[in-house]
């Protein structure tokens, strides 16, 4: 298990044009050219280990596969039966959008993971499925992989979501594009969009109206991406807190996505205090463009609204909330214990490990901010705390432990750290 020190950093201003690429939007483009006739055509694809997977299941349902190291082609004819177990290492994105994508297809899947994966919560997505005649079956009454999938008719539905997930949303619209009539999702609150705009722009019938998606199934195969996959707000956003954290520091962050529902994690940080600016440079697929953000000194906020607009940079943002003058809350978060790991219980487990107060509550906790201490800090194998933690290094100096997990999202994620301070592997 490898483990990384990281020194406290002095003032730093960066300009960074290779943040990875966005890990969304990667494996939806791998998933949707399937739906596609002709040959997608994909510029900078995330090369990591999670979307590698996604590229390889899309491989083994038949797909052809061209890469020249910048462009990704890919031709399909159709979803194939693979004689393989379809591996979708540590991504619940990549095993429960595969459900909605497969359900429908002719022949028999089988959907597994790491051993991470195969503890996370499945019933999300194979329980609506089953119920509009999807045939899955997995451990503990479908909710666990490995997963079984047989391809079946599925019939129109109007589902009512209790959780605003993207990945449930995304799952069901691809069900819905071979079910037998128009099918509508409904959800809390509006979660991330990039398979609606996505599949959109490819030709797809798919209408919003406020929280419901309204969904009219394919009469024939969609039009071919040919997309650039922009850099990976998420990812991103562990350099923002940097900067927002480091006194006299800036960064600009090239080429983002400037998703509304994907940039909350930025807008959280500004009403914190951190002096943040965004330069529009396109806007086919997704808004793309450059985020610049410069150190300031930084206040508690509560966090209860827009959660799955950020869920996944809360770890991140609690390392600003833990360098903030006065107290952050984070509410209606429970989402967050059925991730890589349980993040609320690790997030303050690896807080209090740094001297910082923190108080936890089922669906959050609340974060004194202070002066955090130099510790030794556990991932538990999850890529986000990995990196939430060694960020937090440049305040006091850290040690994180099981650090190869950062492979799944941010392949590069050392060697951009290693502009702002110094590292060193054991």
């Amino acid at each position: 298990m490898r483990e990384v020190i990281v020194s406290s950093a002095g003032s730093f201003s960066l300009k960074i044009d290779n943040i990875a690429s966005d890990k969304s939007i990667s494996h939806r483009c791998a998933m949707f050219a399937m739906l596609a006739s002709g040959t997608s055509e994909i510029k900078n694809f995330l090369r990591a280990e999670d979307t590698l997977n996604s590229l390889a299941i899309v491989k083994n349902l038949g797909a052809k596969i061209e890469d020249d190291g910048e462009t990704i082609k890919i031709t399909s004819s159709g979803i194939k039966e693979s004689f393989e177990i379809l591996d979708c290492g540590n991504s619940g994105t990549g095993i429960r959008l595969f459900c909605g994508l497969l359900s429908s297809a002719k022949g028999h899947f089988i959907l597994s993971g790491d051993k991470y994966l195969r503890k996370r919560p499945m019933k999300r997505v194979t329980e609506p499925l089953r119920k509009i005649g999807a045939k899955i079956d997995g451990r503990d009454e479908s909710n666990l992989a490995p997963l079984s999938i047989r391809g079946a008719t599925l019939k129109a539905f109007d589902y009512e979501s209790k959780i605003a997930s993207a990945q449930v949303k995304s799952c069901m619209i691809l069900a819905a594009l071979s079910a037998d009539g128009v099918c509508s999702f409904s959800e809390p609150e509006l979660s991330r969009d990039h398979t609606e705009r996505m599949l959109s722009g490819m030709g797809a019938d798919i209408k919003i109206d406020g929280l419901k998606t309204i969904i009219t199934p394919m009469k024939k195969l969609l039009s071919p991406l040919s997309i650039r996959v922009p850099a990976d707000p998420s990812s991103a956003f562990f350099f923002a807190v940097a900067a927002a954290i480091t006194p006299d520091a800036n960064i600009v962050l090239e080429g983002v996505t400037l998703n509304p529902t994907r940039i909350e994690a930025f807008k959280a940080l500004e009403r914190m205090g951190a002096d943040i600016s965004y330069k529009l440079t396109d806007n086919k697929y997704e808004p793309i463009g450059d985020i610049h953000v410069k150190y300031a000194p930084l206040e508690g906020i509560v966090v209860e609204d827009n959660i799955s607009w950020l869920i996944d940079e809360l770890p991140a943002l609690s390392i600003a909330f833990a360098s903030a003058e006065g107290e952050s809350l984070i509410k209606n978060a429970e989402e967050l214990r059925v991730k890589e790991c349980d993040r609320i219980s690790t997030v303050v487990e690896g807080l209090r490990a740094t001297g910082i107060e923190v108080h936890e509550y089922k669906d959050g906790y609340k974060v004194v901010g202070g002066e955090m201490k130099s510790a030794r800090v556990d991932s538990h194998g999850d890529h986000r705390i990995a990196m939430s933690f060694i960020i937090a290094g440049l305040r006091c100096g850290m040690n994180v432990t099981d650090i190869e997990c950062i492979n799944t999202s941010f392949p590069n994620f050392f060697e951009l750290l290693q502009k702002i301070t110094k590292v060193e592997f054991k």
